[in-house]
């Protein structure tokens, strides 16, 4: 749920800040004022695509940041934490920036930058616009079967058959892995067999090219290494010969030590400074003894250079055969047995594998076929509910239709034929991770007219009254929390005023509906009431917006009625049509007091 919408420098709005109630939420003002412009800048959050015209003129950037609601949104908080933007709470934040001269904008969710696609994705969850022309997700085909899934409470179901479809494609990919492999079976597994008798003959061992180069290093500097250790120990234990007056190290030290041990006895608070010396002198005879050790094990064998050189050059031959290095040679052979006892019975393994996809394909058979059943079932009782609701909205002769088709394919799942294709009609049906059907809504507005694809509908009153009675028939299955609704009342007459403002507040029941309406009968149904006006200051236009309360109301709907001055006659009949509206509603609403301004 959208809680606060703050817009700075937006269009012709300089700063905006705008609280928005649970329920049914309208917005009403005269044309031009700036409704449409909030709507804009909710579809900024959607992830719509912004332009330099958006900035208000004069500003560098425009700024439009919403605060949500996703309090028991579990998928919500499943891709935040996907995506690193999850900050443990219930709200979340979602921002976007314009640049007036480039037109480029910056979005962040949580204060953190992200792109445009991942603004889409957690923005188009949280918000569904719906104007009276294109855009509007319910006329968008891809959306209809999982409507009518949801509508009919089949997702379970049509899980079942996804999982199964993934299953089979694995299987699939592996009999495909298989075939391809079957004709050079044989030389694959000669292949694995040489690397292995080459692993066995070579007995490589991993890291063996390391210590083989460390040793041949030390080799051939054998003599400074000799050169080096002997000078270390005769420094710490036998002097410097070239130097006779220079005493060991270990003697010299000793020395110190005593020294220290009788400076110690007369200032007992140099104590500290024998103990050092001693310890120095333990250190270096434990040094020695180690230098004495290496010197005594150094062994510098030429011939062995040449053994170490031919194995370097055996190494390194197979690393060119193979492409590899020794560790990946090694890794390869570990599984080289493996592959070739599946390569050896892979005829065994292919029919074992070929019954498995039969069997998936039984099963998805079966599930895709009760799927289909009960699809027809849910679509002819939507039908039914859609042609009552529109009936509702002064369109007493549309027919509505849950088209669902099938295309044949002789590698499908065998499944019932439908009611609509003839018995000898192929029995094997294309399909996917949502089954065998295609699910499109049809709509014959007036009498004598052909069915026709929903999104072909060229009225746009025509179009609002039926997206009016979808939405508040489909209303309990649609999981995006906040619908905002963008005049869709045009060219819907007084008459079917009522029933258009108690389908949207029926809506509100289940959703924060946020609706800019003309239509007083819709206005008188709202739950919050906003007034958009515009105001000129220094020049410059301004858009200002105000919660009204209940006698602000009234004075609004009157407006609408029969425009400006306000007759006494015209804020009877507002107030009569709040009275009626509430009386609809059945409810009695607690009055509004806060003011909004930008």
């Amino acid at each position: 749920m959208l809680l606060e919408l703050n817009i700075t420098d937006f269009a012709i709005i300089e700063r905006l800040h705008l609280r928005l109630g649970r329920g049914f939420n309208v917005l009403t003002g005269e044309t031009g004022a700036g409704k449409s412009i909030i709507i804009d800048a909710l579809g900024m959050l959607r992830g719509e695509r912004p332009d330099a015209t958006f900035v208000r003129a004069g500003a560098e950037r425009a700024r439009i940041e919403g605060v949500f609601s996703i309090a028991d949104r579990r998928d919500l908080t499943q891709i935040l934490e996907e995506y690193g933007l999850s900050d443990d709470e219930d709200q979340i934040i979602l921002s976007r920036e314009i640049n007036s001269e480039s037109g480029r904008s910056v979005a962040r969710i949580n204060g953190r930058a992200v792109s445009s696609s991942v603004l889409r994705e957690i923005g188009g969850r949280l918000i569904d616009i719906h104007g009276q022309h294109e855009g509007l997700a319910i006329f968008n085909t891809r959306t209809h079967l999982d409507m009518l899934d949801r509508y009919g409470g089949l997702i379970g179901l049509r899980d079942q058959v996804a999982d199964q479809v993934g299953a089979l494609r694995k299987v699939r990919e592996e009999l495909a892995s298989l075939r391809q492999a079957a004709a050079s079976r044989a030389e694959r597994i000669e292949e694995l067999r040489f690397l292995l008798e080459d692993v066995r003959l070579a007995k490589l061992r991993p890291g063996e090219e390391q210590d083989l180069l460390r040793e041949r290093t030390l080799l051939q500097n054998g003599a400074r290494i000799t050169e080096l250790i002997v000078g270390a120990y005769n420094l710490l234990y036998a002097g410097d010969e070239n130097r006779r007056a220079l005493r060991p190290v270990i003697e010299t030290l000793g020395g110190v030590g005593a020294a220290l041990d009788e400076l110690a006895r007369l200032d007992p608070a140099m104590q500290h400074l024998a103990a050092q010396a001693h310890e120095l002198r333990y250190t270096a005879e434990d040094l020695a003894a180690n230098v004495r050790i290496y010197r005594d094990g150094m062994e510098f064998d030429p011939a062995r250079i040449e053994a170490i050189e031919d194995r370097l050059t055996l190494l390194r031959d197979l690393q060119r055969k193979y492409r590899a290095d020794i560790d990946q040679i090694l890794v390869r052979a570990q599984s080289a047995e493996t592959e070739i006892e599946r390569l050896t019975h892979s005829d065994e393994y292919l029919a074992e594998l070929e019954t498995q996809e039969q069997q998936l394909l039984d099963v998805i058979g079966t599930l895709a076929g009760d799927l289909s059943r009960r699809r027809r079932g849910i679509g002819e009782q939507l039908a039914r509910a859609v042609e009552q609701s529109v009936r509702e909205l002064s369109m007493p002769h549309v027919q509505f239709r849950v088209s669902m088709t099938r295309q044949a394919d002789p590698a499908g799942v065998a499944a019932p034929a439908s009611d609509t294709v003839e018995a000898q009609a192929p029995q094997r049906w294309a399909f996917d991770r949502n089954g065998i059907d295609r699910v499109e809504f049809l709509i014959s507005p007036n009498p004598g007219e052909p069915l026709k694809p929903l999104a072909r509908i060229a009225s746009g009153g025509e179009s609002a009254r039926l997206l009016l009675a979808l939405k508040s028939i489909l209303s309990r299955v649609d999981e995006i929390p906040t619908l905002v609704f963008d005049e869709v009342d045009v060219g819907i007459g007084g008459r079917a005023g009522q029933v258009v403002g108690e389908k949207l507040w029926g809506i509100s029941e289940q959703h924060q509906v946020i609706c800019i309406t003309h239509l007083p009968q819709v206005a008188a149904f709202g739950d919050s009431h906003y007034a958009i006006s515009k105001q000129f200051n220094a020049g410059r236009t301004q858009t200002l917006v105000d919660l009204l309360r209940d006698d602000q109301r009234a004075e609004e709907i009157a407006a609408m009625l029969d425009g400006t001055p306000v007759s006494e006659h015209s804020r009877r009949s507002a107030r009569e049509m709040l009275e009626r509206a509430l009386q609809a509603k059945g409810k009695s609403q607690e009055p509004q007091h806060a003011l909004l301004t930008s």
